[in-house]
């Protein structure tokens, strides 16, 4: 659907991307639903103009959205090494004066006991969870909607390369080099969702 929209770089209604899906492997009926997808990620831009919607999607918008996603990844490990800093130098400042004592010594005990009592405590209850139907219906159901997520933007990025690779093969490197930057490297591949063992689930 996204080679639609960089073929001709131009706008579509919603039923003249039904006539054209099936020239690409998908049938009319599922283009509204990889269509939208599309839209959730990003992908494709989506306006509503009068009583129509159009939708679009320009080439060097993928090209950004990776660049984007490049800089908001380093801004965040960025913010995670002050956030250590600061948390390195408030566990420094509470050292101090924390001189070994019996009454530190005492508390220390008392404060290991709860806290193994505590352990104990929340491991029963996840034997209980483990054991009910719902919890684990609901973990399941979770787990298959990430995987199915990360499936999809792992399909989006295998299509942007395979078009960046078909339009611009005198940039090969530049490609490559760009794909290390933002942390797509030769392994990078599909996941794959193990089965979830059922026998934990008692009747």
């Amino acid at each position: 659907m996204l080679q639609i929209f960089y073929d001709s770089q131009d706008f579509f209604l919603l039923k003249e991307l039904e006539k054209l899906g099936p020239r690409k492997g998908v049938i009319s009926q599922s283009v509204k639903d990889v269509v939208q997808s599309l839209v959730d990620d990003d992908l494709v831009s989506k306006e509503k103009i009068g009583t129509s919607v159009y939708f679009w999607s320009l080439p060097s918008c993928a090209g950004n959205q990776l660049r984007n996603v490049h800089r908001k990844l380093e801004s965040d490990l960025q913010t995670s090494k002050n956030r250590l800093e600061e948390l390195t130098e408030q566990s420094n400042a509470l050292k101090k004066g924390r001189e070994e004592s019996e009454e530190r010594e005492e508390a220390l005990a008392q404060l290991k006991a709860i806290e193994l009592k505590h352990k104990e405590l929340k491991d029963e209850m996840v034997q209980y969870a483990d054991n009910d139907p719902a919890a684990f219906e609901a973990m399941k159901n979770a787990i298959e909607d990430a995987h199915a997520a990360a499936n999809r933007w792992t399909d989006n990025i295998f299509t942007l390369r395979q078009w960046c690779s078909n339009n611009f093969p005198q940039a090969k490197e530049q490609l490559e080099n760009l794909y290390k930057e933002v942390g797509i490297t030769d392994d990078f591949d599909y996941l794959e969702l193990s089965p979830a063992p059922l026998s934990s689930v008692v009747d």
